[in-house]
């Protein structure tokens, strides 16, 4: 579905992106991970179109995207929940799901907006309260939710349980097992490397802009270079 190949991208004269080199296959739970400051974001950033590519190439199901804008990207089902959640506080949550769906028709918003709320009902019990108000758990809800007003066929999902409780992380984890299990494919990028391996069937390990370690979840969780790679051991 979603194929990456040798991803330069940067800010300036600084490259942050080296020459990255993943895929996402349909239905599948591709878990990338690393510090902060590897380039996770970046890799996110570019292949939303948010930010341009200065190397490589970027096919999502046959077609190239590195040179399309983000709304082309939203419309060919690439969706990007950011890190951050980047929701708008002063709007109602109601608000907030239907711009997530800005780019499909207006026919379909009523019933996105109800499996949304199938998913998280706890939106659905608090439609008309501002988005600023939630917890930051909530918050992380909504920002998915918005994402699935897109119809994605693809789901990157930049650091969901950053600032989140322990308890919070692990139902977040849940909720994003649940969509998996749905058949949604999903890009699950994460510092947490625990729950990100419990979850996923391939993973990749970035360091410095670049793919060190790559395969199924199950062989790298054991593999001492992942020590190194984020304790430099």
């Amino acid at each position: 579905m979603l194929e990456v190949r040798e991803l330069r991208a940067g800010y300036g004269e600084t490259e942050v992106l080296r020459g990255v080199s993943l895929d996402v296959g349909e239905g599948e739970v591709v878990a990338v991970l690393g510090s902060n400051g590897v380039g996770k974001t970046t890799l996110n950033k570019v292949l939303s179109g948010v930010l341009p590519s200065t190397g490589g190439t970027v096919r999502f199901n046959g077609c190239e995207l590195q040179r399309a804008n983000s709304a082309a990207i939203v419309s060919a089902g690439l969706i990007h929940v950011p890190e951050g959640r980047r929701i708008f506080p002063n709007l109602t949550i109601r608000e907030n799901l239907e711009l997530g769906g800005y780019r499909r028709p207006r026919r379909a918003r009523g019933a996105n907006i109800e499996r949304v709320y199938a998913t998280f009902p706890r939106l659905k019990e608090r439609a008309r309260q501002y988005a600023g108000t939630l917890s930051g758990g909530e918050q992380q809800m909504l920002a998915i939710g918005r994402g699935l007003m897109g119809e994605p066929k693809l789901l990157i999902l930049d650091e969901p349980s950053l600032g989140l409780s322990p308890l919070m992380v692990e139902e977040m984890f849940a909720l994003i097992a649940r969509l998996a299990a749905g058949g949604l494919a999903i890009m699950l990028v994460e510092q947490n490397v625990v729950q990100s391996f419990e979850l996923a069937r391939r993973a990749y390990i970035m360091e410095n802009g670049l793919i060190t370690l790559s395969g199924a979840a199950a062989e790298l969780k054991s593999n001492p270079e992942l020590k190194r790679a984020y304790l430099g051991l």
